[in-house]
């Protein structure tokens, strides 16, 4: 059985579009960006996208067979962090950094379910850039429609548990789309005592 819906709380221009565009040019020019390879079905791909992995100390996180090396928290992003934590009234001690650079870039299904990760605590996902779709299906097909959350400049999405455990998202290819998309999706890992 699944959940009738995603649990979402959607904030659109949760930020204006000033402060926007400057945390956006910001972030493009002093994220430490990578572009890592995962192994699917065995096979080691590009990713498509680039990524980076900021955290508390302590606070590691692997999928796809990738060890995501902790960068520290860069003034920006803490702030950033702050008020998200303020909006979603939770602490985050983590954050996965993706940008696309353009339409070909792209997510496929998955549920951010890991192991590390605290499967009671939300997600907060901030869009900076161009406008995407992101897409939501049930783990168990036919349960459900398809949801489809259009996230523009500025938008503040949060993913409340139990969403990951019924649902997979994804950020489908729109290849009309010639500007970036900046995305934070801060979380909460587990740490061992």
């Amino acid at each position: 059985m699944t959940a009738a819906a995603p649990c979402l709380r959607h904030w659109r221009g949760w930020v204006g579009a000033a402060e926007a565009d400057g945390w956006l040019r910001t972030l493009l020019a002093e994220v430490p960006w990578k572009q890592e390879s995962i192994t699917v079905y065995g096979r080691r791909h590009a990713m498509p996208r680039l990524t980076c992995w900021m955290a508390d100390p302590g606070c590691g996180y692997r999928y796809s067979g990738l060890e995501n090396a902790i960068e520290p928290w860069t003034p920006l992003v803490a702030t950033i962090r702050r008020r998200v934590g303020e909006a979603a009234t939770r602490e985050f001690n983590s954050l996965l950094l993706n940008l696309y650079r353009d339409g070909r870039d792209a997510m496929g299904w998955h549920a951010d379910d890991e192991a590390e990760l605290d499967p009671h605590a939300p997600i907060a996902s901030l869009s900076l850039g161009a406008s995407r779709t992101l897409r939501f299906r049930p783990r168990q097909r036919g349960t459900a429609p398809t949801v489809a959350v259009e996230l523009g400049h500025g938008d503040l999405l949060l993913m409340d548990p139990p969403t990951q455990g019924h649902w997979q998202h994804g950020l489908p290819r729109r290849l009309k789309v010639m500007v970036p998309r900046l995305n934070l999706t801060f979380r909460v890992v587990r740490v061992p005592p």
